[in-house]
């Protein structure tokens, strides 16, 4: 994977994410061995709490059980308050430090432009 998001709420194996170098996933973990099938050194495991990560996920599954009829998708949308917590997130940590550091390219650049605005 190399860029966009995913919502993988199939059985993972040995190694996962190996090959990634940009994106989210968002993998569903219901037994809770995700941590154990990763590389640390490669890529983070997080909670998704953000506004954004949660309705992701839920688009991309209402989406999957719109098109595919998934049994899977509709328990988990059925049992959504308590399901959401058995997703973690994926992300490179390559893929993060460049994000970081875009962040703060824009950061600096809308302070210099609130700086050239005001005359300063």
């Amino acid at each position: 994977m190399t860029g966009g998001r995913v919502v993988v709420i199939g059985r993972t194996g040995r190694n996962f994410a190996a090959g990634m170098s940009g994106g989210i996933a968002y993998v569903y973990d219901d037994l809770g061995q995700l941590p154990q099938l990763v590389n640390g050194d490669m890529v983070s495991l997080e909670t998704p709490d953000k506004d954004e990560d949660i309705q992701t996920i839920r688009y991309l599954l209402e989406n999957h059980l719109k098109f595919t009829g998934s049994p899977v998708a509709k328990q988990i949308l059925d049992n959504w308050d308590d399901e959401l917590r058995r997703f973690v997130r994926v992300m490179p940590n390559d893929y993060r430090r460049v994000l970081e550091h875009l962040e703060e390219i824009e950061a600096r650049a809308a302070a210099l432009s609130k700086r050239q605005g005001a005359g300063v």
